[in-house]
């Protein structure tokens, strides 16, 4: 079991930023695509964006140009900038990590236990 470990979430006034991160607790799985969804109230969990190891990049459309998402592979851990926030943003946002234990091996994945955004307007 991997335990992700999120960090960064708060409470923003609408036009102001944050940075999330997320990295794995003590493990060696071996993490091949990082992600971060997030989820409103009384709404479906939806993509934010996706990294894998390569660094290739994939953003929902209402997020392109405004949130922006890294890693760190010696580090293990992804993070997520979120600049000119708007009230909408507001959700809990959870980190997912697919990967494998071994090589070659099949693929797993886990989600942290999500961070809340608060963007006030």
């Amino acid at each position: 079991q991997v335990q992700l470990v999120e960090s960064g979430g708060g409470l923003v006034q609408a036009g102001g930023s944050l940075n999330l991160s997320c990295s794995p607790s003590g493990t060696t799985f071996t993490i091949d695509v990082f992600g971060w969804y997030r989820q409103a109230p009384g709404k479906e969990r939806e993509l934010v964006a996706t990294i894998t190891g390569g660094g290739a990049t994939n953003y929902a459309d209402s997020m392109k140009g405004r949130f922006t998402i890294s890693r760190d592979n010696a580090k293990n851990t992804v993070t997520l900038q979120l600049d000119r926030l708007r009230p909408d943003d507001t959700a809990v946002y959870y980190c997912k990590a697919i990967g494998r234990w071994r090589q070659p091996g099949p693929q797993f994945q886990y989600w942290g236990q999500g961070t809340q955004v608060t963007v006030s307007s």
